[in-house]
């Protein structure tokens, strides 16, 4: 059982950044891949971004490539997303998930899910 935190949540303005950490416990968190969705109002959850166990393995989604940036500290038990370049079109609820075995950007391949962290970015 893994147990997921999500914090850094805000408002921010276009142009900005913020940075989401998601602490996790119980057991075997840096056995997980670790993978960051939102979901906006009216939207189905999407993928956003994804790291292997060891940190070398990313994925992201296209539509952030190259504005966030995901990571991990397994001594930490933790994992981050650095957002750059916000758009209002971020605005979302961002949740933390954890999957054993390899990456994916599937909803439904996720095991452990956080409560969320709201971000809204204002133009």
């Amino acid at each position: 059982q893994v147990q997921l935190a999500e914090s850094g949540g805000g408002l921010v303005q276009a142009g900005g950044s913020l940075r989401l950490s998601c602490v996790a416990s119980g057991r075997a968190f840096s056995s997980y891949t670790m993978g960051w969705f939102r979901q906006a109002p009216g939207k189905e959850r999407e993928f956003v971004a994804a790291i292997s166990w060891s940190g070398s393995g990313l994925y992201y989604a296209d539509v952030v490539k190259g504005r966030f940036t995901i990571s991990r500290d397994n001594a930490k038990n933790s994992v981050y997303l650095q957002m750059n370049s916000l758009k209002p079109e971020d605005t979302a609820v961002y949740y933390c998930a954890a999957k054993p075995l390899g990456l994916s950007d599937l909803v439904a391949n996720y095991r452990y899910w956080g409560q969320g962290t709201q971000v809204t970015v204002s133009s």
